[in-house]
């Protein structure tokens, strides 16, 4: 009886969070950066649309170099007051982010699809938690700043890291 083949696992992303997640659960994995232009969130009234074209656009992006594989493309990005809250492009926009969602609940999306190569078979999902960030001093967002953890981060923390003081799931993550 023959087998298939190892398939080799291929992150369309330079996501550190991503990247983490993926050696915390014993991955092997190849990293190949999607680099596409990423929509603003402007004109999007649905969330799991937004996610899903984002994650989309980078599987899309990175396939075509593969003759085989399974590409794992994601988006993740905040989601309060019917706006997306994407990565912060600098401190100043951080501290923005920071104090719009300081003492809220809201919801952090991502947007998921697994792009099979040859045979172009796609999947994809959207999951949502809901996230509740803490109310920062003006001392405390300082050394939050500090630390860089916002870098790369939509919603201007990192979900990931399970010992934050001052971001808390709520809910854990539902796939629609």
């Amino acid at each position: 009886m023959a087998t298939e083949p190892h398939l080799r696992l291929i992150l369309a992303s330079g996501s550190r969070g991503r990247r983490y997640l993926l050696e915390r659960e014993g991955y092997t994995f190849e990293v190949r950066p999607a680099n596409v232009d990423e929509p603003t969130g402007e004109g999007f009234t649905d969330i799991r649309q937004y996610v899903h074209t984002t994650a989309w656009l980078k599987a899309a992006a990175v396939a075509p170099q593969f003759a085989d594989g399974l590409i794992l493309a994601g988006d993740t990005v905040g989601w309060i007051d019917g706006r997306v809250i994407g990565k912060p492009a600098d401190a100043d926009d951080a501290r923005r982010i920071l104090r719009t969602l300081g003492g809220r609940e809201h919801e952090l999306w991502t947007g998921v699809v697994l792009w099979r190569r040859p045979g172009d078979l796609q999947l994809a999902w959207q999951e949502a938690t809901r996230v509740f960030v803490h109310r920062f001093t003006d001392a405390e967002l300082e050394t939050y700043l500090a630390t860089r953890q916002w870098e790369g981060c939509s919603g201007a923390y990192a979900i990931h890291d399970e010992n934050d003081p001052y971001v808390k799931v709520v809910k854990e993550a539902s796939a629609t």
